[in-house]
């Protein structure tokens, strides 16, 4: 099937001026009305659903740019520089040699030689990324036909917001979809609070907000039934919630009062580690840095259902302005770095992810949160102009990122407390 944008390039060229646009009234929007923070949300929803509906009549996608032009020097007149320009103008400076350096570095690393260890503190440096598939050939035609024979940039063409959630105070740290149900989302803040929502039927509303940690929450997990919630909290505690109900069911504390960083339900089996039954004790199988002196903020693992792709991979944001991804291959579980790419982090912990259904589609995608105010998507197979799609509509850096399980909606969150929900873009 061609591709949609090879006989309607001025419709995607339009779809990217509107999304343009609205993010540039996101930056601007902690400007409006101070005191009034439901307006402010109300507003980028209308700005967001009149430029959906303008993009769809034909214009010159030039005068479109003039407009951009001439919207951003009002509103510059207006507000002032925002401040999200501010930080993305100070941080391109410092940020475009030091990043380049910095990578640079990385590859130097990264194509000098490798060490694999069994045990031991030693530092892992990588080859230059292998080109072995990490997804099915364009043979597996029959796998194919489960998921459509469309192209990625058509299958992650989300443009359209759904909705915006804004009933937390400070930053979302997490933002996830319940198994197999994609109506019901969750979200966790440093405001101390986790929060349920239901997004489809439509309108989409609030269930219900857990309170009862006394410092931010910082991330939370769904059991296999979706009746449950587990949450750890920057208070040294873990609580486990009845969703129902809304009611903390029982509260472990760390014994030495420890913030609680990432938490999450035991399917059964230990699969990181070797261990011993009698002692307890772990056995480390490898040992990699990914980059020396920068925090892991996110790892994310996935086995392909395919006998073409056996390995799994590791999916990492390592706060170089890089996120790396790994094929895990051999019995001890060697690690190959098969990608890496640009996005911007340094100072947050941004999270990704692999999008649930890619095993057979014609390539494979990962989604990130940026600090640069934007959700990536990355086909992981393309060495050339990685990005498939890019959306464009928080003012504030986005920290997580989560597809519902069928994939027709997305949901991301910033650091100022917003969920965004996109939906997926409609085409005949």
């Amino acid at each position: 099937m061609t591709s949609y944008r090879k006989y309607f390039p001025e419709v995607v060229n339009m779809a990217a001026v509107w999304q343009q646009i609205l993010a540039q009234d996101a930056r601007y929007n902690a400007y409006r009305l101070p005191g009034s923070p439901q307006f402010r949300t109300q507003y980028i929803r209308r700005r967001s659903q009149l430029l959906r509906e303008n993009a769809k009549i034909d214009h010159d996608p030039i005068i479109r740019k003039q407009y951009l032009k001439v919207r951003g020097q009002i509103l510059g007149q207006r507000y002032g520089t925002s401040l999200s320009e501010q930080g993305s103008q100070r941080s391109r400076s410092a940020s475009k040699c030091s990043s380049r350096l910095t990578l640079d570095r990385e590859e130097g690393d990264f194509r000098g030689h490798r060490r694999y260890h069994s045990s031991g503190s030693g530092k892992f440096s990588l080859p230059s990324p292998t080109e072995d598939g990490l997804v099915p050939t364009r043979a597996a035609e029959a796998s194919r036909a489960m998921v459509g024979d469309k192209t990625l940039d058509e299958n992650y063409a989300f443009a359209g917001m759904h909705h915006i959630f804004d009933q937390h105070s400070q930053a979302v740290m997490a933002v996830k979809f319940a198994n197999d149900d994609k109506a019901r989302l969750a979200c966790c803040s440093l405001d101390g609070t986790l929060s349920v929502c239901q997004v489809i039927p439509e309108p989409a509303t609030v269930l219900c907000v857990l309170k009862g940690h006394t410092s931010g929450v910082t991330d939370f997990s769904w059991s296999l039934s979706n009746d449950m919630i587990v949450s750890c909290s920057l208070d040294g505690t873990v609580r486990l919630w009845q969703v129902p109900t809304g009611t903390c069911l029982r509260v472990v504390g760390d014994c030495d009062g420890a913030e609680i960083m990432s938490c999450a339900f035991q399917p059964g089996c230990v699969y990181s580690f070797a261990f011993d039954v009698g002692t307890g004790k772990l056995s480390r199988a490898q040992r990699l840095v990914v980059c020396e002196g920068h925090p892991i903020t996110c790892i994310s693992a996935r086995s392909w259902m395919s006998r073409e792709a056996r390995d799994p991979s590791l999916l990492i944001n390592c706060g170089a302005n890089a996120l790396c991804l790994y094929r895990v291959s051999g019995v001890e579980g060697s690690l190959q770095l098969k990608r890496k790419f640009p996005i911007k982090q340094r100072n947050l912990r941004i999270r990704s992810g692999f999008c649930p259904l890619m095993s057979f589609r014609q390539g494979a995608c990962v989604v990130s949160g940026s600090e640069d105010m934007s959700v990536y998507f990355f086909d992981v197979e393309r060495t050339n102009k990685p990005v498939v799609n890019k959306l464009q509509g928080h003012s504030a850096p986005v920290i997580d990122v989560s597809f519902n399980y069928d994939e027709s909606l997305l949901a991301s969150a910033d650091s100022e407390g917003m969920v965004i929900v996109w939906k997926r873009e409609q085409r005949s």
